[in-house]
């Protein structure tokens, strides 16, 4: 037998020997205070997968208790920061089930609506200078429903007035999105679409800062579909704006 193969072969025995390799839990016999710890501390210093993965050893180890319920929460709020936005929310929305009257669901509700408003904040975004009504318009109504949730059901939180500021720029936001819809279906002389689609932001996003164009838009499909009685009174409504 050839020196090589004999040599191959002895490795290969070597090998099966051995056996796989166990890979070494550092976290065995921590306590749930310890593990707690750990996972906050690794969370705070930005290393979010091994907070999760923390997070998690904690709630399958010490599913009961305060810490357990912590963790929860915590492991819902290190996927928002690694960018795991269904990671986070699909956490958020189990807090909330398992913890409808827990003293910090009014911040699940935030922390979720902050998931969504953040959905898409990508670094090619940032440098496209991309307008946040460009992205998804059911992600926009997403995080204002959360939004608003808050301020209905949680009008005394702490979280409320944030909730409420940033429901005054998505609703700038959503109307932008609507506007930029009527402004195509201008483009294409579709003037019934852009007729029913400026008459929706005029309806339902009073004191945005689309209202102008979409009164503008309006008159142009009025006066285009030969709707002379309504394109007067939208151009008096116009005047006096």
């Amino acid at each position: 037998m050839p020196t090589r193969l004999i040599l191959f072969t002895i490795f290969t025995l070597l090998l099966a020997a051995c056996g796989p390799v166990k890979e070494v839990d550092i976290t065995e016999g921590w306590d749930v205070e310890k593990l707690f710890r750990n996972a906050r501390s690794e969370m705070n210093k930005g290393n979010y997968q091994t907070a999760i993965d923390r997070y998690e050893i904690l709630e399958s180890r010490f599913p009961f208790g305060h810490y357990a319920t912590q963790a929860q929460l915590d492991v819902a709020y290190a996927n928002f920061k690694f960018g795991e936005a269904d990671s986070a929310v699909a956490a958020i929305d189990r807090f909330i089930k398992l913890n409808p009257r827990h003293e910090t669901t009014d911040y699940a509700h935030y922390l979720r609506g902050l998931v969504n408003f953040n959905r898409g904040g990508t670094a090619l975004d940032i440098i496209a200078d991309r307008d946040l009504s460009d992205f998804n318009r059911n992600i926009l109504l997403m995080a204002y429903d959360d939004f608003q949730l808050v301020i209905r059901k949680y009008s005394d939180s702490p979280f409320a007035e944030d909730s409420k500021q940033r429901i005054i720029f998505l609703r700038n936001k959503l109307a932008s999105s609507d506007l930029k819809i009527a402004e195509y279906y201008a483009s294409r002389g579709a003037w019934v679409a852009t007729s029913n689609r400026t008459q929706s932001i005029i309806l339902n996003f009073q004191g945005t800062t689309a209202i102008r164009q979409a009164l503008k838009l309006q008159l142009l499909a009025y006066q285009n579909l030969g709707l002379n009685e309504l394109a007067s009174d939208t151009q008096r409504i116009i005047d006096l704006n």
